[in-house]
């Protein structure tokens, strides 16, 4: 049997590659597919989304560790998104207390953030129990929607003794900017 240069080139290339994937995989390990991953759990335009696992030999602490995971990521996004707003406000205005405006208003969501937000949703939950290792590990996926979350960051401002009337004007604007870039119909 006679094989030309080029095809044993070919099957020498082939060779290598098949090789090469299957030492780089057996290093790496198993691909797992874990529950609530793709676009459906993550955040957009519309919604703040974001998942936690939790791993323990109890089911309420591997749960208490998904939950406080998934909310501490939503919150980063939240905090990270209105401080870009802030920081957009700064740079848009010439208003001599805007430096003011922006630190009353990223406060204003520190404290929106660290009370109970109204519209969070829990979009999934998971548990799985591992008979060999005695553990649960549990996966919580949250939403919370933007527009939800300006008008009741809106109503706080409005309640704030810490915020002055002209700074809350202010940042009533600014909400009510974000709340038309999101096509607000409530």
């Amino acid at each position: 049997m006679k094989v030309s240069f080029r095809t044993s080139m070919v099957f020498a290339w082939a060779s290598l590659l098949v090789l090469s994937s299957c030492s780089s995989n057996s290093t790496l390990g198993t691909r797992v597919k874990e529950p609530f991953r793709g676009s459906a759990y993550e955040s957009n335009n519309r919604f703040f989304r974001a998942t936690g696992k939790g791993v323990s030999s109890q089911d309420n602490i591997a749960r208490g560790k998904a939950d406080i995971e998934a909310k501490s990521q939503l919150a980063g996004q939240v905090n990270t998104t209105m401080k870009q707003v802030a920081d957009q406000y700064l740079a848009q205005t010439e208003n001599a207390n805007a430096a003011d405006v922006a630190d009353k208003f990223q406060s204003l969501v520190r404290q929106v953030m660290n009370t109970e937000i109204a519209d969070l949703r829990k979009i999934g939950e998971q548990k799985y129990y591992n008979e060999k290792t005695r553990e649960y590990t549990v996966f919580i996926a949250y939403e919370i929607k933007k527009n939800a979350m300006l008008r009741f960051m809106k109503k706080q401002a409005k309640v704030d003794k810490t915020v002055n009337e002209r700074q809350r004007e202010l940042i009533e604007k600014i909400i009510d900017e974000e709340l038309e870039k999101l096509g607000d119909d409530e």
